[in-house]
Order: C-alpha cells, then structure tokens, then sequence
C-alpha cells in the first residue's frame, strides 16, 4: 500500500509538471501575444538591423516580450534576421509572428509623378523603400550608369515613368534603379518607338517635348493638340516659344530661388540658357519636369492641324484658345493678358 501511494504520488506529481509544462509551451508558443487595437501593426526592418533592432519594434506591440524572446531565441530567429516590411496580426501567437517576420516579406507599392528633378524624386522613394534620397540620388546620377544606358544628367529624369510599381520594402538604391530602366524599356515596346520614328524624334526628345506639352495644359484631351503645335513649329523650324521652359531656365537662378512666376514677362525672356526656346530653335536639351504617359503619349500621337499659336483661355481655367495666325493669336493672347492684369498677377 505505501508503495502505492508513493507511486501514485509520483505520477500525480509527474501529471502536474507535464501540465505545467504544457501551459507555459503554450504561453510561449500558441497564446495571443498582442497588445494593439487595429486589426494589423507593421514593422520595417532594415537590411542592417539585428535582432535588438527587430524586439524595439516589436516590444510595444507584444504583450510578454520575455517570452518572444524565448521562442525566437529557440526557433533560432535571434541569428536569422531578414530584412523587408512584415504585418503582424493581431491575436497571433508568438509562434505566428515568428513565422510571419521569418518569410512574409510584404511588397510595397512605390508611386511618383510630378517630380521635376531627381533630387525631388529621390526624395519621394525614400519614403517608401528602405534606400535614403543620398543613396538614390548617387544611384541615379552615376556617370557610369548613365553613360552605358544613353542617358546625359539633363536626360535622365525622363527614364524613371511615373506610375505605381511593386517592390519590396527592403530594395537598394541601385536595385531601384535597375528596376526603373527594365520599365523604361517596357514602356517603350515597339508601338512606341515605331510612333517615335514616325514622328521623327528620339526617345528623350519625345519626353522632353512631352514635358512642355505637360506643364503647358494637365488637360488630357488637349494635350495632343498642343503637342502638334509644337510639332507643326519644329517642323518649319520655329521656335517653340514655350512658356514653361523660361520659368524653367529663370527657377535655375540665385535670382529667382524660392519664388513662383505666375506670369512671365519680357525680361525672362532674355534669360541665357539652352531652356531658353525664345531664343535657341528646336528642344531644349532635356526635359523640363516629369510628364505624364498621356503628355508622352500625346506627343507620339499629336494632333494633325494647322495651327501654329495658343494661349490660355480666361473663361476656361486649365484650357487654350488656337490659332492659325499672328493676328488671332494676339487676340487671345491680350484677353489672357488683361485677366492677369484684373487679378493682380503682375509677376
């Protein structure tokens, strides 16, 4: 009898120990370790971060940090930290966070337009992929790069097409880039460049005309109108008198940092440069802001007309008034001019 009891003892003891053993695996392993109200909480971890770096982000988010730190330490997580952007559910269990910052890396989507430098776009990647704008900025400026690609500094804003792309949080400055320059060459298929050759233009000449056509009218249904008065002046080897580039040329001065010409006047139309299209015939040497695909598109498939002037239209905020000659043009353009005047724009 009293072994027995001894026995019985042992195993009751045996029982208690394995269930408490069995509690705290699951405490470590299978309970809700969260401690946030939304349904999901991100962490970004860097390509240079350890572990130490990975339990700051996570330390507000868990409940027991102690206890992550058990099982990451076990499932050998401690030493294999790998970069990206991770979502942590809530209620999942340490064993789930584990897994999920291990392998899930989550793609991002980058989007940019309007950037009329790489210095602006630069900035706008870097927030929202782990490269910082110096580290982009000296990717896409590489003379190397540059040179092997047929890009020139002046041309090569025009590579990067504005639009949303998939990367993966973690992805380096020259992955980016390397990136961009595979979609450049998409978006120019074979449609595009036998468009390009049937207007007579190279790939850079299109943007570059495209970005004038852009900063002229947001208006997509008459940018390939204003494309083909742009089109009909080289053709005849006009100059292309294009506003957008003297305020372009004058923003390049000491003079005119941090100032916004809303009306441009004669005096900018003596600025000496190669954007100068008052004064130097055919395109500038490069593109003067990022356009849009439908203003690059727009120049590929501009309008056939006869005209040869436009100005902006008083009455319709954000479209022009055309005209086939000097006199109607004049015409338009003093009503624009006295709406300027009435509305205290005077520079």
């Amino acid at each position: 009898m009293y072994i027995k009891k001894i026995l019985w003892a042992i195993a009751i003891v045996g029982l208690i120990a394995a269930a408490a053993f069995a509690y705290y695996i699951y405490g470590v392993m299978l309970a809700p370790n969260t401690n946030f109200n939304n349904n999901e909480a991100y962490i970004y971890v860097k390509t240079t971060d350890g572990y130490n770096e990975v339990r700051q982000q996570l330390k507000p988010l868990l409940e027991d940090i102690d206890k992550f730190d058990v099982l990451a330490k076990q499932k050998q997580y401690t030493n294999n930290v790998k970069p990206g952007k991770y979502a942590i559910k809530k209620g999942m269990s340490n064993n789930d966070i584990i897994n999920s910052i291990r392998s899930n890396n989550i793609p991002v989507k980058v989007s940019f337009n309007n950037q009329n430098s790489l210095e602006k776009l630069a900035g706008r990647v870097a927030n929202q992929i782990e490269a910082d704008s110096l580290e982009l900025l000296q990717a896409m400026t590489n003379t190397s790069f540059l040179n092997d690609n047929n890009f020139k500094e002046e041309t090569a804003l025009g590579m990067y097409i504005p639009n949303s792309y998939e990367f993966y949080w973690n992805t380096s400055a020259e992955d980016f880039r390397a990136r961009m320059l595979k979609e450049y060459k998409r978006f120019w298929n074979d449609t595009r460049m036998a468009k390009a050759r049937n207007v007579g233009l190279s790939q850079s000449q299109v943007i570059a005309l495209a970005s004038i056509v852009y900063e002229e009218s947001k208006a997509r249904s008459e940018q390939p109108r204003i494309a083909g008065v742009y089109m009909n002046r080289l053709r005849i080897g006009m100059p292309l008198q294009a506003d957008p580039t003297l305020k372009f040329a004058a923003y390049k001065l000491p003079k005119y940092k941090n100032t916004v010409i809303k009306r441009v006047l004669n005096v900018h139309k003596e600025i000496d440069s190669p954007y100068n299209t008052y004064k130097k015939r055919g395109l500038p040497p490069g593109l003067i802001a990022m356009p849009d695909i439908s203003a690059i598109d727009a120049v590929l498939n501009y309008e056939k007309h006869n005209y040869l002037y436009f100005a902006a239209d008083a009455k319709r905020f954000g479209y022009h008034k055309f005209a086939k000659t000097l006199a109607q043009h004049n015409v338009n353009a003093r009503a624009y001019q006295r709406y300027l005047s009435s509305q205290g724009i005077n520079r």
